[in-house]
């Protein structure tokens, strides 16, 4: 006789042994991925382009600032996005509303004109602030929150994240630099057109997963919210129409003030949620425990997100790209980064669950640094061999890349696991913007410093941020153990 396999196991074996909603998340983050890397892709490079060129001509310096600030707020506004979440609709819905303003903002940028970059990216920050955190939060609410296969399930949805990363500049690049840039950006819009379609046509998998706020606001709490988020919305803009009338709506002051922005809200979040008196003593030094792979995380995505900006215009400008005779788009080569995720994406997560609880986050965090600054020592050999004029084999930058996606797995989609079982439950969905938050920080603050390359030596300017990256690692390492003591028994 036959033995009937229980409905629930059935569902498990549904997407590669993970539950069927999984299915779905990812899809929807990979055609979210695919207007982001795309769009990311061609973007300083249109920023930097001559007017002959329809291009903006900023010059590198301003133009990385204005990249590096960009990403931030695009993560900062997780933050504002999982309250939302958290406390008005629920992370289902604020996911399908996020994608919806994200492809608006694109299709924004697809207009010929040069304001509609500027507008168009300010509607994909806060689009992406509504559905980034959200989505990744209902990728934790399918596994038990001690559950080994959980860093392996984030591992895969980490893998359609890099998808949309691996396609998406191949297309938005050859139409951007061999056409036309907004036809680029256009090509990112109908991407995330397609996020959305497959979400709403997918949404019987997700179950009751972020169906419902975890702390809802109810009557007259919620009006009295509703009316603060109006004040700052309205101080706001304020701000702005004084900055315009005084003439200090500049690029670089825009820059700054955002800058200076992300670090004091990090700072006020953090110090509201380990002085918040409704969470409990193990959650308030499980969140000391967090603050340590905060400053970590923002350390290394400071040097791995410059892939857009530094090493893009060095793939442009510094590298040898004719393949006989057809001079490869310098945008082609952000697609090697996703691709080299989507090889050692399930090696990683078999790797973790090997592992299992021997190798805490805290080390793994360690590793993620050390990798990622000997990819930009390995950078200032590139541009030592660049020096003279001829360009060098794009080959460097694979290498690069490469080194830089291992220090990625042992980090980022870690983070992400650990974020979800390190959260006090009041700021569960808040927890997944405070992570996202850190890479706004890195940005914010690599922005600034991308500045220096366009005035130091190239050598120089790798040399000296991989050897700090490189120390920060090793005394990472060094403090993992009390790190994983204050996680009071997460791993």
């Amino acid at each position: 006789m036959s033995t009937a396999v229980p409905p629930s196991a059935a569902r498990q074996r549904t997407f590669f042994g993970h539950p069927p909603a999984l299915a779905t998340l990812f899809l929807t983050e990979m055609w979210e991925r695919f207007s982001f890397y795309g769009m990311r892709a061609i973007l300083v490079l249109y920023l930097t382009a001559s007017a002959a060129n329809d291009g903006l001509a900023l010059g590198q310096d301003r133009a990385n600032a204005v990249y590096g600030t960009y990403n931030a707020m695009v993560y900062l506004m997780a933050l504002p996005g999982g309250w939302v979440a958290d406390r008005l609709i629920g992370p289902r819905r604020s996911v399908l509303w996020g994608g919806v303003v994200i492809a608006a903002g694109h299709y924004v940028m697809a207009i010929p004109t040069g304001w509609s970059v500027f507008a168009g990216m300010t509607l994909i920050v806060l689009g992406t602030g509504l559905l980034k955190p959200n989505i990744s939060t209902m990728v934790g609410e399918l596994y038990d929150r001690d559950s080994p296969r959980r860093d392996a399930g984030f591992s895969l949805f980490y893998m359609g994240i890099n998808l949309g990363g691996f396609i998406a500049p191949l297309i938005t690049g050859l139409l951007g630099e061999k056409v036309n840039w907004h036809l680029g950006f256009a090509a990112a819009a109908v991407g995330m057109t397609f996020g959305v379609i497959q979400y709403v046509l997918g949404r019987r998998r997700l179950g009751q997963a972020g169906a419902h706020p975890n702390d809802p606001l109810l009557g007259r709490a919620r009006r009295r919210a509703l009316l603060r988020a109006g004040l700052v919305v309205v101080a706001l803009l304020l701000v702005v129409l004084v900055l315009a009338l005084a003439g200090w709506f500049t690029v670089n002051t825009v820059v700054n003030l955002l800058t200076a922005l992300t670090v004091l809200v990090t700072v006020g979040y953090f110090a509201r949620i380990i002085t918040d008196r409704d969470i409990s003593p193990t959650e308030r030094s499980r969140m000391r425990a967090y603050l340590w792979l905060f400053v970590f995380a923002a350390a290394f995505w400071l040097i791995y997100d410059q892939a857009g900006s530094v090493l893009n215009i060095f793939a442009e400008q510094r590298t040898d790209r004719d393949i006989g005779g057809f001079t490869f788009p310098a945008s082609w080569l952000q697609s090697v980064n996703p691709i080299l995720i989507i090889i050692g994406a399930p090696l990683f997560a078999a790797l973790w669950l090997k592992v299992g609880n021997r190798l805490a986050a805290p080390a793994k965090f360690a590793i993620g640094l050390v990798l990622n600054g000997l990819s930009f020592v390995l950078m200032a050999a590139a541009a030592r061999a660049a020096v003279g004029g001829s360009g060098v084999s794009p080959l460097w930058l694979v290498a690069v890349y490469a080194i830089q996606v291992c220090g990625e797995l042992s980090l980022s989609p870690v983070g992400l696991s650990v974020t979800t079982k390190l959260a006090p439950v009041k700021y569960a969905s808040q927890m997944m913007g405070l992570w996202f938050l850190a890479t706004a920080v890195g940005d914010a603050i690599g922005g600034q410093v991308a500045r220096l390359a366009a005035t130091w030596n190239e050598a120089t300017y790798f040399l000296t941020f991989g050897l700090a990256s490189v120390l920060l690692g090793l005394a990472a390492m060094m403090f993992a153990r009390h790190i994983r003591a204050l996680m009071a028994g997460i791993h």
